[in-house]
């Protein structure tokens, strides 16, 4: 059977990484954006010029209609979905918390634990032995700033990482005997541009002193320890995550 995926948030970094590795693995893959079709079109391009099969879908996952048109869309492009990289999510102004208004850590908390619950449910009814699925695996990208807190930067989105880090702990003791794994990996420190939406797009070359490993982390390097944790590789794997880290 084929194997179909879908990266929530794949037109750029983290999901970018993702799907381009995933095809490289016989996976055919659904690139998931919210707005930036040009980018996601590329990602698929890319695919397709080294072989692979891939579709862009447009949806924002934060609402319920628009997760189930994603995954209406794949079931009838692709076919079922095997496997799910919950990876959309969004940082804000780096602030203390004693400057944040309520619609911040709305869009924060809605976006990036929403969204999730969301796409793992529409996942996990088309997986699941109970609904008649063969199983599947999803992996939910958290964050280092699950464990650091972030403090004066990020507490919200720090926040919504630690939620997510429950839900994978969560969900996997669920459906661990409906032939579905759930686990996470927590990147720091990576190379993308979402460092931008919180006003230091260079933020990673300021940080990296303090990394053990004294560099900051590829989107690649992220990318390869989720598909692993996708694999057969990983088969008595669930509930658990990789750092991606550095060493921190």
């Amino acid at each position: 059977m084929r194997q179909v995926l879908i990266v929530t948030g794949g037109s750029r970094g983290i999901g970018a990484a993702t799907a381009r590795l995933a095809a490289q693995r016989d996976y055919a893959v659904c690139v998931n954006y919210i707005r930036n079709q040009a980018a996601a079109e590329a990602v698929v391009k890319q695919i397709e010029q080294a072989g692979g099969t891939a579709i862009a879908v447009a949806a924002d996952v934060s609402l319920e209609p628009e997760v189930a048109h994603l995954f209406e869309s794949v079931d009838k492009a692709l076919g079922p979905v095997t496997a799910l990289v919950n990876n959309a999510g969004i940082l804000e102004r780096q602030m203390r918390l004693d400057e944040m208004d309520a619609e911040r850590l709305n869009r924060i908390f809605t976006t990036n634990i929403t969204s999730y619950f969301l796409c793992a449910r529409e996942a996990v009814r088309r997986m699941s032995t109970k609904y008649g699925g063969a199983g599947g695996a999803i992996v939910n990208v958290s964050s280092g700033a699950a464990r650091s807190g972030s403090p004066g930067e990020y507490v919200d989105y720090a926040a919504s990482k630690g939620a997510i880090d429950t839900l994978t702990i969560g969900l996997a003791k669920e459906v661990a005997n409906e032939r579905i794994r759930v686990n996470g990996v927590r990147p720091a420190f990576i190379y993308t541009d979402i460092h931008a939406s919180g006003g230091e797009p260079n933020r990673v070359d300021r940080v990296k002193q303090f990394v053990p490993m004294k560099r900051g982390g590829q989107a690649e390097e992220v990318a390869a320890a989720i598909l692993w944790l996708l694999s057969a590789e990983a088969s008595y794997s669930t509930g658990t995550f990789i750092d991606v880290t550095g060493g921190v």
